[in-house]
Order: C-alpha cells, then structure tokens, then sequence
C-alpha cells in the first residue's frame, strides 16, 4: 500500500472529481459516511453525548456531514463550530446550510469558553485536516487544549488536528491527542513515526472511492506492507520437492552465556522453512544447540584465545557450494578479533554471492571506529537489522525527530547499497533503490530479550529458500510481527517471551 504526501492527496481528490467524474461535495459525502459507518460499527448508542468539533474548511465539512448522517441513527450529538476566522469552504457553507435544518450549531468564537466534558463522552475532531500548514494558535488552541484536558475518547477525522503529516510538529504545538484516528484511503507517514503515538493512537483506514488510476502511478518513496501484498511473496511449495530444494544456511551466533540467542535464532530459522541449517558456534554450546534443535547441524568454532567467542579463520572452501545465506550476529560478542572474522566472512560471502543477514553483534563490530572502515566490505544487498540505538551508533550520529531519522535511514541504505531493517513498531525496511517500506504486523509485546533474534533466523531461512533480500526482508519482518500477534493473543502482551514468538511461526 502506498503512502502518499499531503500534495498527492489533494491531486487524487482532484483527479477522481474530475475523472470519475463526480462533485466535491459528493466525494465529501461518500468520505463521511464511509466515517459514519466505522463510527457506527465501533460505538454503539447509549447514556452518553457525542461531541462534534469542526473547523471552517473542508475537515470541518465533514464533521458537518458526519453529525447530519450521525442523528438518523440514535446518538445524542453536540455539533460545535470554532469561529477561528471569517474564511469558510464552500464545501463547509454546503454542508452548514444542510445540518441548520436539522440540529442546532453551537458557535465557539471566543476563548472565554466554557466546554463540559464527560468522561463517557465521544468527542469527534474535525477541526483542522491533513491540510494544516503551520502550528495552532489562538482560539483553536484553546479549544484543542481543553479537549485534551477531557477524559473522553476522541477520534479524529483523516488526521489529528495540528499534527503534520508530512514533517516534524515542534516540542511545543498544540496537537489532538486522539484515542482513534479514521484515516481517509491511505495512511499518513505520520502515523508510522514514535513521536506522534500519543496523538493519533490506533488507526484506521477507510475507502472512500479516490481514483485507483492516479494511486496506482503516483510515485511515493513511502509503502506500508499490508496482509494482502506480503502473502503475494510466499512460494508454494511444490509435491516433489526435498530438504535441498530449500537451502542450506549458516547462522554464526552465540558464545559462553549467550547460547540462548543462538537457540532462538536458530529455531526460527528452522521454523520458517529452511531445508538445513549448520549453527556455527563456541564449543562449550555444542551440548545446549544439540539438545534443545537436534534438527540442525554444529559447526564449533576454533578460537584465537578462548571457548568465550567466535573469532574464526573462515576459509573459502568452508562455503563453496555448500550454502545458500548466512546470518550473522546474535550474540557473538564485540571484539577485534571477531571484527577480523567478520571482515573475511563478509569477503567470502561477496565472491561467492550468498545473501547475508548482519544483525546484534555483528552491527556492533562495525560500529566502532574501526569498524566503520571494514564496513564497506558488507556485500551489497545484505540485510542488516539494527534497533534504534544500534543504527545510531552504526552512523555515528544522532537525529532531531523522526523525520530526519527516516532520511538518515533511506541515505545510508542508497549510500551502501544495503537493506536496513530499523526495528520497532512499524519497522521501517529502508532498500537500496530509496523507498521504505512500513510494516503492518507486531505488537508491543515483542519488546522483549530476544525478539530480534528471531527476526533474524526468520530473514536468514528466507534467503536460503530464495527469495530476493527485499523479499525476505519485507516478507521476514511481517511474518515475525505475525507470530508475535498470535503470541500475544495466546499470553497476553506482557506475559509473552521471545520463544513464544518461534511456537507460532506459520507460514
């Protein structure tokens, strides 16, 4: 699904009136009863009011529209005008003139307000759309502010007012802090950014009929992955197929006291389909790997110094025809000695062209100052999956918001010609070719010792399957999300652990 900017929209808006062909106010008609039919499917009549803000443009329009189609159907509203200027839209003059026949218009048009609030009441925010241009002020402000202070859910109309949906708010504006937002046809890049999650909340996307032909050949650098595409990528697997039609990879995890991440890692790339799988490893976790997947195969590493780490002599030879991806990282430990290994390991890997999969440790190698020099050796199209903290100190510097973040992110996977995978909610997968690809899938109960070890046994089995790194990367971050939502249905999302996530991987 594409994310389109503010500008985008208003030309689809513009595009439909023109080539479907239908009016202004019929396609606002059809955006607010396609929001009056979630509203009605999600709030049920009953003992309270429901409050109804609107602005003077067309965001306000609506919120006319959706009080007029609202009070057929039983709710006791309260519709609220906020005179904040002379200007209207014709579209809110339209729909104005509609509602007067049929329910009284209170007038806001000074701060020396007095709003009641209920905590049962349902406030609709249709004060100020996607449109918005600089920060709130004024009588808006005040409103804005006093809605806030209520205690009652608050769903705003396509976007929260006062937030931007394609740049940065500052610290100090004046935003609806939304318990839903009801997006119109696509979502906001917005909406996919931490520093926005108190005010949109959970949101929804409706249809309201734009034009498919504009959507289709509008270009974005922004996608977000939906159930529907990603299940696109999966690949049947055929009758008479066997354990070498889908690959043989080689995970290097783990070391004395880190075994657990190696065994997690490992399971979830057993569980996502690979034909086998070598764990190469430190001696002393040869008995934990063998007794907890005696399905995969152990490599024991030779040491430098200790049993402690994997600081291997990898050789060519070692790979040649023998496997298909190999993930790297979890943990491994950070040292110049496993720098060294993982510099030979990634050369090997770029003559041999086998997909890679760098994660934990692995990143954090080539995070130091040294390290920084042998990343170039990092094959091109490898996959490297940091959390926030790791990429920060993978680029050497810190972001402002998360705007520049995102163009951080999309720079250095141009610049190296990698596939970033930023962990978190949303999980941004930034590609090569400067487009990032929002994830759908997961939940707060992820966020757990673990997880991402996981996700990398998931991306690493996909690789030696065949899929494209921007397959198994898009495809490998849903599916991890996937199994999280089943474990968090399962225990809940503060009782679930990271091996519940490998239990309920599906494919």
């Amino acid at each position: 699904m594409k994310i389109l900017s503010v500008e985008q929209i208003r030309k689809a808006d513009a595009f439909t009136i023109r080539y479907e062909p239908i009016a202004s106010i019929d396609l606002m008609e059809r955006a607010s009863r396609s929001f009056v039919n979630w509203f009605s499917e999600n709030i049920n009549t009953g003992k309270f009011k429901v409050k109804i803000f609107c602005g003077l443009g067309d965001n306000g329009g609506d919120g006319l529209a959706i009080a007029r189609m609202l009070q057929p159907l039983g709710y006791d509203l309260e519709i609220f005008v906020v005179k904040y200027s002379e200007k209207t839209s014709e579209n809110f003059r339209i729909n104005q003139k509609r509602l007067e026949k049929q329910l009284t218009i209170n007038y806001i048009q000074n701060e020396e307000l007095i709003l009641d609030f209920d905590k049962n009441d349902k406030i609709i925010d249709a004060l100020i759309g996607s449109g918005l241009s600089r920060s709130i002020d004024g009588l808006l402000k005040s409103v804005i502010e006093l809605i806030n202070r209520s205690e009652a859910n608050v769903m705003a109309v396509d976007i929260p007012s006062g937030l931007f949906a394609d740049k940065a708010n500052q610290l100090n504006d004046t935003i609806i802090k939304a318990t839903n937002t009801v997006s119109f046809q696509l979502p906001k890049v917005a909406f996919m950014l931490p520093q926005n999650e108190e005010f949109v909340g959970d949101w929804h996307l409706i249809d309201i009929g734009l034009h498919a032909d504009f959507i289709e050949n509008a270009e974005t650098t922004y996608y977000f992955s939906t159930l529907i595409e990603v299940n696109k990528l999966i690949k049947p697997r055929q009758k008479f197929s066997h354990k070498g039609t889908f690959g043989h990879a080689l995970l290097i995890a783990g070391s004395h006291g880190m075994m657990g991440a190696a065994v997690l890692a490992a399971r979830a790339c057993m569980r996502s389909g690979v034909g086998k799988l070598t764990v190469h490893s430190v001696k002393s976790g040869l008995q934990i790997m063998q007794t907890l997947l005696p399905e995969a195969m152990y490599w024991e590493a030779w040491n430098y110094k200790s049993v402690d780490f994997i600081a291997t002599k990898f050789h060519a030879d070692e790979f040649r025809n023998r496997y298909q991806a190999v993930g790297v990282g979890p943990g491994i430990g950070v040292n110049g000695n496993i720098k060294t290994s993982l510099e030979k390991l990634c050369e090997i890997c770029q003559e041999l062209s086998i997909p890679m999969v760098l994660d934990a440790d692995a990143i954090n190698n080539f995070s130091t100052e040294k390290g920084q020099l042998g990343m170039k050796k990092i094959p091109e199209n490898s996959i490297l999956t940091p959390h926030p903290k790791e990429f920060k100190n993978l680029i050497g510097k810190f972001w402002d918001n998360d705007y520049e973040k995102l163009k951080l992110l999309r720079e250095f996977s141009i610049n190296n010609k990698l596939i970033i995978c930023l962990k978190g909610a949303n999980t941004a997968v930034a590609l090569p070719d400067g487009t990032i690809h929002f994830n759908s899938s997961g939940n707060a109960g992820m966020s757990t010792a673990g997880s991402g070890d996981v996700l990398t046994g998931i991306i690493t089995a996909l690789l030696a399957q065949g899929y494209t790194p921007q397959e198994s990367a898009i495809l490998g971050v849903y599916q991890h999300g996937v199994a999280g939502d089943r474990a968090a249905e399962k225990y809940g999302m503060t009782s679930m652990i990271a091996s519940d996530i490998v239990e309920n991987i599906k494919f």
